[in-house]
């Protein structure tokens, strides 16, 4: 009877030895099946998602045309650093000059290139519109001010030449230079 015993053991551990294994089959193919299955609903997903941003983006297309002036407002300007001036200034006192450091602020950068290639007839231009001012019209804040506004209008000249009209005047152009900085300014 013992040895009827120790068979009947061996019998009943077999089976569940058997099972556990079967178990352990099955839930590594459940487990494969559902991150394959999690991976291609990912995958799915995101191919539905960039459909439906090139459907988007068609239906913005057509707003984006009066969006173009907004972003046109509020996108960030671009600066142009010049070479810094030194000139004589019209003599009140003595011999008195004025160094003075400029930025130009576009709304683009595709003004830059053009600003650079006509840079010889500009800095002429502005060497002798500050040699034929005074240091007593500078030393204010609106006398730097207007001398601001009239190098923006040399500038704009030079790249944009202004347009003659039918009495031959000329007529002023708005160009592509929105304002004139001064980085350093000093008078002696």
């Amino acid at each position: 009877m013992a040895k009827d015993a120790k068979p009947a053991e061996e019998g009943a551990e077999a089976p569940p030895k058997k099972s556990k294994k079967l178990l352990i089959i099955i839930l590594a193919v459940v487990l494969l099946v559902v991150l394959g299955g999690g991976a291609a609903f990912m995958l799915l997903k995101k191919g539905d998602h960039a459909e439906d941003d090139e459907e988007t983006a068609e239906e913005t297309a057509k707003p984006a045309k009066k969006k173009d002036k907004k972003k046109d407002k509020e996108a960030h300007p671009v600066f142009i650093n010049l070479d810094a001036f030194t000139v004589n200034l019209v003599p009140e006192t003595g011999d008195q000059y004025l160094q003075v450091a400029l930025s130009l602020e576009v709304e683009d950068a595709t003004a830059e290139p053009e600003i650079k290639t006509k840079m010889p007839k500009i800095r002429n231009n502005l060497t002798l519109l500050l040699s034929s001012k005074k240091a007593s019209e500078l030393l204010p804040k609106e006398g730097k001010e207007k001398l601001a506004e009239a190098l923006k209008d040399e500038i704009n000249s030079v790249i944009e030449p202004p347009v003659k009209n039918k009495k031959g005047a000329a007529e002023a152009t708005e160009g592509p230079v929105k304002a004139v900085l001064f980085t350093s300014f000093i008078i002696q």
